[in-house]
């Protein structure tokens, strides 16, 4: 995977807010379709979209799923959305295959159908990305954990948060790529789960909350009260298993690292909770979004992809207080600059 730099992610955020300002989309509508409604990172890409509307002169609707997972209600939206004319839709899928029939119908009816932070199955289902490279934001801090540990990561006792059974493909890269990052040969690396390598303890789900990565975290304990190293899909997650290791007296000597970057996330980071986490640009892949729906409505123009990726790279840094040999990183100070929610 090429290594998206710390520069090169700062000039993406600077050149992403004002590729086209110039642009006159008023009166054209678009949706917004998130996860839910209530993590930051939504919150923060629904803000983004919004004020990236109001400044070109576009009418947005905001839809969500009740929970994670909620396809049906996302569903819905889709439909809602064609039925309202709309030119476009920014769409954060729960059920990354599930939905793409609902995906085809939109695009059929004439709309530009944007994933924003999780890829469609195939990603080519939508007629662009937007998103973190999730497989280097795994990457990023599997290398960290592993350099961190040393000589000890031979001896890991590595516990694996993940999202949802259904695998959405967010999961499935930022659970790769960590692997990978670590030193863990990959079984199918469009799946996880299937690795042989004895430091995994084993893999929960957790639905992307903090009592969903407590009760996880107490599963993989009575599993193997020893483990070490926790990789957690989201910081919500992160604060969840944490305080699983806290009703063990385990809290101090192991290893939490996610993903995310938000402003509570970094928070955790300097209190220790948190080791390390990826910090990803929720606010960017949004206005993104909306300036590509207002190209769209003009003359039907699409975003073009990262060079050398099947999707738009909106950057990635790794944030921690404890630099690791060999792991590019920004500090706390930085992070918190930079974070969201």
């Amino acid at each position: 995977m090429k290594k998206t730099t710390i520069t090169s992610a700062l000039a993406t955020l600077v050149l992403g807010t004002t590729a086209m300002t110039a642009v006159n989309a008023e009166g054209i509508s678009a949706c917004l379709i998130t996860k839910t409604d209530t993590n930051p990172f939504f919150v923060k890409m629904k803000e983004g979209a919004e004020a990236k509307a109001k400044e070109l002169g576009m009418t947005l609707k905001s839809y969500a799923g009740k929970v994670d997972g909620d396809s049906e209600s996302q569903v819905a939206a889709i439909e809602t959305c064609i039925a309202d004319g709309a030119k476009g839709i920014l769409l954060t899928p729960s059920d990354t295959t599930g939905i793409v029939p609902a995906v085809k119908q939109a695009r059929d009816a004439g709309l530009i159908v944007i994933a924003l932070d999780t890829p469609l199955e195939p990603i080519d289902a939508a007629d662009a990305t937007f998103a973190t490279d999730n497989f280097l934001a795994g990457e990023l801090i599997g290398k960290w954990a592993a350099a961190t540990l040393g000589d000890k990561a031979k001896d890991a006792k590595i516990a694996m948060l993940d999202l949802a059974v259904s695998q959405p493909s967010v999961g499935v890269l930022r659970d790769q790529g960590f692997l990978q990052g670590f030193g863990i040969d990959l079984g199918d690396p469009k799946k996880w789960g299937d690795e042989s390598d004895k430091r995994i303890v084993g893999n929960d789900v957790t639905a992307g909350n903090e009592e969903g990565g407590r009760k996880a975290m107490e599963n993989l304990l009575a599993k193997d009260p020893m483990i070490n190293v926790v990789y957690t899909i989201n910081e919500p997650a992160a604060a969840g298993a944490y305080e699983a290791l806290k009703a063990f007296d385990r809290q101090d000597d192991v290893l939490i690292v996610s993903v995310d970057g938000g402003c509570p996330g970094i928070a955790n980071i300097k209190d220790g909770v948190i080791g390390a986490t990826s910090q990803q640009y929720p606010l960017l892949m949004a206005s993104k979004g909306i300036e590509a729906i207002a190209a769209w409505a003009k003359d039907k123009t699409k975003p073009k992809n990262t060079e050398g990726k099947d999707f738009f790279d909106t950057g990635v840094s790794l944030v921690t207080d404890k630099p690791a040999p060999g792991v590019e990183s920004i500090t706390v100070k930085e992070g918190t600059e930079r974070c969201w929610g």
